[in-house]
């Protein structure tokens, strides 16, 4: 989990609590660390214990982090806090480009999911808006009794890696809002479900509209966009099953 961040030398600790993690991280000289948390008490405690490194542990809430037009390709690590964690993804959703890999534990349903593919029953919106731009993996388990206390659930570690290749090249607003409508009528065909979008009776009838979303990957549902873009010009097209 800590063998090399992908060669990038920033990287930001995300919900560093009293250093579990931390203790690993400032050893490797080779980085230049910015660990963060928004517990006070937490933040204290490190400062105690890293008095030479105060100026690299911070108050910071990553969620309303600033991302400084300067800032270099940054790697990103933590045990995530479970109740945020997804509002974390949709954080690193509004740059990728600005984190190119992400490592972190957080509870095991939502790992699972992120790392789902299409035709699972787990596969939603954030495992279709990540695998737009990354590569995620599902690394392993973490039981409960490895914690002090225990938690009531397993955890689950992911690593994240940018790919070049995959990013979509539709509108990413407008992509993010048909993957939502989408999975939240997931029972239905896309044809109901995106009924909103579709504004002409040759594009409804198009077979990939009989599909329901947790069927489709990412590049099916970058060219379902392609398609109701196109239908206000009168350019739709057909598509295979």
């Amino acid at each position: 989990m800590l063998s090399g961040f992908g060669g990038y030398k920033n990287v930001i600790e995300i919900g560093a609590g009293t250093g579990a993690l931390t203790q690993f991280l400032f050893p490797k000289s080779a980085y230049a660390f910015l660990i963060l948390d928004i517990d006070e008490e937490s933040i204290q405690f490190l400062h105690k214990k890293y008095p030479e490194r105060q100026a690299d542990i911070q108050l910071i809430d990553f969620l309303n982090m600033p991302f400084p037009a300067d800032m270099p390709p940054t790697a990103i690590i933590g045990n995530f806090p479970y109740n945020i964690s997804s509002q974390i993804f949709f954080r690193v959703l509004e740059n990728p480009k600005l984190f190119p890999e992400v490592i972190g534990m957080l509870q095991k349903e939502v790992a699972v999911r992120l790392a789902s593919k299409p035709g699972n029953k787990d596969y939603g919106i954030l495992s279709v808006l990540l695998q737009a731009w990354y590569k995620v993996d599902y690394c392993f388990t973490v039981d409960e009794h490895v914690f002090d206390p225990p938690p009531k659930v397993k955890s689950g570690v992911i690593r994240m890696q940018l790919q070049p290749g995959l990013k979509p090249e539709t509108s990413w607003p407008t992509f993010h809002k048909v993957v939502k409508t989408a999975f939240n009528q997931r029972r239905k065909t896309l044809r109901n479900a995106l009924s909103a979008f579709l504004h002409t009776s040759e594009l409804k009838e198009l077979p990939i509209f009989n599909k329901r979303a947790e069927q489709l990957s990412f590049l099916e549902f970058e060219h379902l966009v392609e398609l109701i873009s196109k239908q206000a010009h009168g350019k739709s097209e057909s598509v295979g099953d």
